[in-house]
């Protein structure tokens, strides 16, 4: 039978390079029962061996009532895991043995991984991984994920014969280990499932009639000690992981040196800094996109489009075929480059750790929107794709957060949105133009997110933000992840666009097209200043914003949109659009994160200030 692993460890440890290393790209991605957060599974292939390796969420305690730490929680209680890889940041390690012993406690097999030694080393630490194996009486292994160095030592200890259960247990407050036993005594449990209800936390192994006992009996140490269990268990758990890391950690005096973080977190220069990487990225994904595009495009016209209409074939097929072939073109000559330049853009601002020191630079102005700094998070990587930024407000710490993050991710700009703004503004207007929707967009968001910070229900709680190490990115690593978020778009919207291409075609052939287009022509005309073709390309645009642009060289038979439309049918086109009701992978995911009703009323409040904000342009552009 294959065994189970499964990789634990604090935020930004380094997991997810080790787990990228071991599995590749052979991952699948699932929710675990009963939440919305997702889970990483792949399958681990060495020395003619294979196991499970599953990447759970990085949290700081077992004992925390968040949707990851209680997913964690449940997992290592009652999953089926045969080992569990505890990955520490060397450099913090007295913090990151607070997870450990919680980990240990469960009396599950155990490795543990010291990462980042190179970091520890820079900073003055020598950890004694010697002396830290004999205390916890497991593996020890010392690694630099970055660099790939001993990782595959992990798989060694995975698929030993031999798999150390750990021998340490913390030494808790005698009223706490009586409790313990007592607990253990009457109710059958592992000394770990009775200390979770003395720290007032559930599982799904135990009954009401544990939790009231468990109750009650902290209400009496509560009255001896004037703490409660959860404070007393917690403080016991640190001076443990205090001592340890003492015994095991030399310290030698660096000399002080400039940190870099003192030039990214000030106001000067951070905020510059902040401002030029962002435009900066933008203008590039736009020259560079723009390059490859026109050279993908002049490549498929000569060598695809020009010989399938040089084979004569009869109209329907040529129709068709047609179609489908500006679907390709459409999909990986425009908008592949452009989502795969931004992702790698993306990919180096995580690699880098900068996205963290944006994220608390951008705290206080994030107050105005209802945020805190880490909200940034989701609104930056909504540029890239909704549907990831959406799920990554879960680690936000509010449902009003939550829903206010979710709400304006929904506006921003994705990377189909860019490819819109790109292919067409960029491309047959300026650069000029297509800046200034980026400039209408970020105002429409600033506006409604002070809007929803004074209207939203709920509290606004403080910020802890854990800032990833600054290092250099590994090329390969950002090429990986990077190519991991772009196979979406050629595993599910290049077929979706071939199978509507194929529909529209077929539409176009037997007149169904021209009927539609015939019927709305002269109120979109009259509204948005758009010929009916052009509003039908709009409505795809709600299968993939993409589409939106693609269908609209289908339907134009061109991909030269500037002989087909004005300049300022073009913008209206491209503003409504990037405003016009979010994606349907978008508006399902709203649902799931943050339910049926918000979901709706999101996507009616877009389909109405996209039109409306068509309208009053098309108005603008009448009198001028």
């Amino acid at each position: 039978m294959m065994r189970r692993a499964v990789l634990i460890g604090n935020p930004s440890v380094g997991k997810s390079l080790i787990f990228n290393h071991l599995t590749g790209l052979g991952v699948e991605v699932s929710n675990y029962p009963g939440t919305t957060v997702g889970l990483m599974t792949g399958i681990v292939r060495y020395n003619e061996t294979e196991f499970s390796l599953t990447d759970l969420p990085g949290i700081y305690s077992l004992s925390g009532k968040s949707d990851e730490e209680q997913l964690v929680r449940e997992f290592l209680i009652t999953g089926d895991a045969d080992l569990i890889v505890a990955v520490l940041n060397a450099k913090h390690l007295e913090r990151n043995l607070y997870l450990l012993l919680q980990a240990a406690e469960i009396r599950k097999p155990l490795v543990i991984v010291l990462n980042m030694m190179d970091d520890a080393r820079s900073a003055g630490k020598i950890i004694d991984a010697a002396a830290l194996s004999a205390k916890f009486g497991v593996p020890v292994i010392e690694t630099i994920a970055t660099e790939g160095k001993n990782l595959d030592k992990i798989a060694d200890y995975v698929i030993g014969t031999e798999l150390p259960v750990p021998v340490i247990v913390p030494r808790y407050d005698h009223h706490i280990e009586a409790a313990v036993k007592n607990l253990q005594k009457f109710h059958n449990l592992s000394a770990a499932e009775a200390l979770f209800p003395l720290e007032n936390v559930s599982l799904s192994t135990l009954s009401p009639e544990v939790m009231e006992s468990a109750a009650a009996i902290s209400s009496e140490i509560e009255k001896r000690h004037m703490m409660s269990p959860e404070q007393i268990i917690g403080a016991n758990r640190h001076n443990t992981a205090k001592a340890i890391s003492d015994d095991v950690t030399t310290i030698t005096p660096q000399k002080k040196r400039r940190d870099l973080d003192s030039l990214l977190t000030r106001g000067f220069p951070g905020i510059p800094i902040l401002i030029i990487t962002m435009v900066g990225i933008l203008g590039v994904v736009f020259l560079l996109g723009g390059f490859l595009e026109e050279a993908i495009i002049s490549v498929m016209t000569a060598y695809l489009l020009d010989p399938f209409h040089a084979l004569n074939l009869s109209p329907f097929f040529d129709t068709v075929g047609s179609a489908v072939i500006l679907a390709i073109m459409s999909g990986l000559g425009i908008a592949f480059p452009y989502v795969f330049l931004f992702y790698i853009f993306i990919s180096i601002l995580e690699d880098t750790g900068y996205l963290t020191r944006a994220a608390f630079l951008a705290d206080r102005g994030m107050h105005h929107l209802g945020l805190h700094g880490q909200g940034l998070i989701p609104l930056v990587l909504s540029f890239g794709c909704s549907v990831p930024a959406i799920m990554s407000t879960r680690f936000l710490p509010t449902r009003r957060e939550r829903i206010i993050a979710s709400v304006l991710v929904t506006m921003l700009p994705c990377s189909a949105r860019t490819v819109v703004i790109s292919g067409i503004v960029a491309s047959f207007i300026g650069f000029g133009a297509a800046f200034s929707i980026y400039g209408i967009v970020f105002i429409l968001v600033f506006v409604l997110g002070c809007i929803l910070s004074r209207i939203t229900p709920g509290e606004q709680y403080g910020m802890i933000l854990e800032m990833a190490q600054l290092r250099r990115p590994i090329p390969k690593y950002v090429v990986k992840k990077a190519w991991m978020r772009v196979s979406e778009f050629l595993y599910i919207a290049m077929p979706l666009l071939l199978v509507s291409s194929v529909f529209l075609g077929i539409f176009e052939y037997f007149g169904l097209v021209a009927m539609f287009e015939s019927f709305i022509d002269p109120i979109s005309t009259a509204v948005l200043g758009l010929p009916g073709f052009a509003f039908t390309a709009l409505m795809f645009g709600i299968l993939r914003k993409e589409m939106a642009f693609e269908t609209l060289a289908i339907m134009g038979g061109t991909t030269d949109l500037a002989s087909i439309l004005t300049s300022s049918q073009l913008y209206i086109f491209a503003l409504v659009c990037v405003l016009f009701v979010p994606c349907i992978s978008t508006i399902a995911v709203l649902m799931k994160e943050i339910g049926v009703k918000a979901s709706a009323l999101i996507t009616v409040f877009t389909l109405l200030l996209g039109t409306s904000l068509g309208a009053l342009l098309h108005f603008v552009f009448m009198l001028v």
